[in-house]
């Protein structure tokens, strides 16, 4: 059996297609050869109003930084 791509399976919205939140919040992880870590953005009505770092330990993997990351995000 195949299975059809993503891209080709789904229709991605534009921003501007969904309603406008108050609040926005995006999340960003890594891990590479300097180590593992993740990253929070947060808007407030268009504007940045947090960002966050979190460096972890190198034996973390790329899942548990962006788990991380939307936790610490949703405290």
């Amino acid at each position: 059996m195949e299975w059809p791509h993503p891209a080709e399976a789904t229709e991605p919205k534009n921003k501007s297609d969904v309603t406008n939140y108050t609040i926005e919040i995006y999340t960003d992880n890594s891990k590479n050869q300097k180590g593992v870590g993740s990253g929070i953005a947060i808007f407030i009505k268009g504007n940045l109003t947090f960002q966050l770092q979190y460096k972890l330990a190198d034996k973390c993997s790329n899942n548990q930084a962006e788990q991380l990351a939307i936790a610490k995000a949703l405290e």
